[in-house]
């Protein structure tokens, strides 16, 4: 290995920003040794007076033509201030060094390193001077041994107040490390490991998160990563797949994987109520008639004030057949006999079926429409959401494959493994939880509507409470802000404290600037992005970061 020493003999007057930011943020073979050494007070006023008195003397009696006036009466102002910072502010004085080592095992390559590191520096309006026949005490200086060399100070000293030592801070490089936080790449800057727990409270307002990139960036790969790393932390994850791109994983991890569609055994009866659905403030029948509402909508189109008073009307009757009402109490089986016992909360069977419903709207003329658009739901192609639920969700790991259901169905299936998932992430407050939402814009997007947009919007809202993390997934960001001039999509990702942005088209680009705080140079920056390699926006922190993953994590998710 071949070492090579740079001393830093000057500096700018005045500065206004850290003065090895630029350095210590490019990733070079370097070791960077900084010393201060405090001096006595009271010499130091000593000489600075003798030495304002006659550089003074020279500025009156001297004459005004010489070239070094200038320079002479900066010194004496910089003395009078540094006299006055002294003796007025308490500030203390001392002398600063500052020492890089560079090194590489290849000769060639540390010249080459040396004007790289001297370009730099002198860029940033700092002075360098090789260390020349000085290269043994340059070395040590840069080992943790406190050795300051005499032979080397002369040339580096220079003298700094206390308030002046803030700048030469060198833990300033842009990294994320979080002690609790799981691995998610490196800076792509200064090769620093990035460390984040999104369920952090006391730095983060919230675990949401929102992935975004265009078809082959990486999104897809990146999410399957958090699954598998959180997979190992036992945090319960629960996965809306359109696409089918998370089920090899989910066998991998000996997670559950739930169908729905023609050829699926699996069922979910949307009209289900289930006991944790209960909201704060709300009943049990009060909460699934909203809900209801928003997936009605998916199926019938926009209903106006009339018609949702109907439809809701019908949704009471309904359950009324069941013996299900606004009394909270309706949703327990009665044990006649029984005294002192736990009340049992309704199953499945004992709730209405899409049937039910179907045959209450066929009684009004006014719901006739209604009811026509909910025949296949009943009695066609999409007779598979007329069942009762015959699932049991314990896996920590949960995927809804949707695929089977087509482009035009996938809606449907979407809001009904949400309102699912929903109801399990609040069944216990103090457990760790994330549910993933890939093509969200179909549910927020102009093909929805606001109350199922409405009611995604209100899981990004107030998961937090419940212990959980909401992940927004798209490459179609022009859609995702489509639905009421984009309230709903800006509102998601003003509520995720995780922003990771992989390589976008420039238009995407252009429609998430008016939403978020992206500068000039990140907007090149992710449109110049490599697949892997993602601008991460972290609670305040903007990092670029490349997605790092081990060999067998790349076997289990492929």
């Amino acid at each position: 290995m071949f070492y090579s020493g740079i001393i830093i003999v000057n500096y700018y007057r005045e500065y206004n920003d850290l003065i090895l930011k630029k350095i210590l943020d490019s990733n070079l073979n370097m070791n960077v040794s900084i010393f201060f050494e405090k001096q006595d007070p009271y010499k130091i006023i000593k000489n600075l007076t003798y030495h304002i008195a006659n550089v003074g003397i020279d500025l009156k009696e001297g004459n005004q033509n010489r070239q070094d006036i200038d320079i002479a009466a900066f010194t004496y102002n910089d003395a009078k201030y540094i006299r006055k910072e002294i003796q007025v502010n308490n500030e203390d004085i001392y002398f600063l060094y500052i020492y890089i080592n560079a090194f590489s095992e290849n000769k060639n390559e540390l010249e080459y390193l040396l004007n790289k590191i001297e370009g730099i520096l002198e860029s940033n309006g700092l002075k360098t001077r090789r260390a020349n026949f000085r290269e043994e005490q340059i070395f040590l200086s840069c080992m943790p041994f406190m050795q300051n060399n005499d032979d080397i100070k002369f040339a580096a000293r220079r003298n700094i107040l206390t308030s002046g030592l803030v700048s030469t801070y060198p833990f300033i490089s842009s990294t994320i490390f979080d002690e609790q936080g799981i691995f998610c790449g490196t800076n792509i800057y200064n090769n620093s490991l990035i460390f984040i727990d999104r369920y952090n409270e006391e730095k983060y307002k919230n675990a949401n998160m929102c992935i975004f990139g265009t078809s082959g960036a990486g999104k897809s790969f990146y999410t399957k990563l958090m699954i598998l790393r959180y997979r190992l932390l036992q945090i319960e994850q629960y996965v809306i797949d359109p696409e089918r791109e998370y089920i090899e994983l989910a066998k991998n991890l000996n997670g559950t994987i739930l169908k729905i569609g023609p050829n699926s055994n699996t069922y979910i009866n949307i009209l289900d109520i289930r006991e944790e659905s209960i909201e704060e403030g709300n009943g049990y029948l009060a909460t699934k008639i909203s809900k209801l509402i928003g997936f009605f909508k998916l199926i019938f189109g926009e209903l106006d004030e009339e018609e949702k008073a109907i439809l809701e009307e019908k949704l009471i009757k309904c359950y009324k057949q069941k013996n299900i009402n606004f009394d909270d109490e309706s949703l327990y089986k009665k044990e006649e006999d029984k005294v002192n016992i736990k009340p049992v909360f309704k199953e499945s069977r004992d709730m209405p079926l899409l049937e039910d419903l179907y045959k209450i709207l066929g009684e009004d003329r006014k719901t006739k429409k209604m009811q026509i658009k909910l025949l296949p739901f009943v009695k066609g192609s999409l007779n598979f959401f007329n069942q009762y639920t015959n699932i049991e969700l314990t896996n920590k790991l949960i995927v809804a494959d949707l695929y089977d259901l087509g482009e035009e169905n996938l809606k449907y299936g979407m809001y009904l493994f949400t309102d699912l998932f929903w109801d399990k992430i609040k069944n216990n407050r103090k457990i760790k939880k994330a549910i993933y939402l890939d093509e969200i814009w179909r549910l927020i997007g102009v093909t929805s509507n606001k109350d199922v947009a409405s009611f995604i919007y209100k899981i990004f809202k107030t998961i937090r409470k419940y212990g959980g993390s909401s992940v927004a997934i798209t490459q179609d960001i022009s859609d995702l802000f489509s639905l009421d001039e984009g309230t709903y999509g800006k509102s998601i990702l003003n509520n995720s404290s995780n922003k990771i942005f992989f390589a976008l088209e420039e238009e995407n680009i252009l429609i998430l600037s008016k939403y978020t705080n992206l500068s000039e140079k990140e907007k090149i920056e992710i449109k110049s992005l490599k697949r892997g390699e993602a601008l991460m926006f972290v609670g305040e922190e903007h990092i670029l970061a490349k997605i790092d993953v081990a060999d067998f994590e790349q076997k289990l998710i492929n």
